[in-house]
């Protein structure tokens, strides 16, 4: 039996919202085992609105919200970022445009 993919996984889109976690996640691994963070699931156990990566680097927490074209934040979005900017940690908002910057 082959391990993989259905068919169903390879025919299936990636939403543009993907696609910017998608680079997102590819800037992260180049900086390798320097770097840790992961993806909340929190699926009405955790808090709404956090964001969609959540990392340290360099003894800093950080948080990025990953968008797509003119996607703005919620609320709760807005929330979760204010709070962890105001604690001192880091928190963005990246879309297409500035995954790369």
């Amino acid at each position: 039996m082959a391990i993989g993919f259905t068919t169903r996984e390879r025919t299936m889109a990636l939403t543009p919202e993907k696609k910017v976690k998608n680079a997102v996640v590819k800037q992260l691994k180049l900086l390798g085992e320097s770097v840790y963070y992961f993806f909340p699931a929190t699926g009405g156990y955790g808090r709404n609105g956090v964001p969609d990566i959540v990392g340290c680097f360099n003894g800093k927490f950080w948080a990025i919200e990953c968008k797509a074209g003119k996607g703005t934040t919620t609320a709760l979005q807005d929330r979760e970022i204010n709070a962890i900017r105001n604690t001192r940690g880091e928190a963005w908002v990246v879309n297409e445009d500035n995954v790369d910057a």
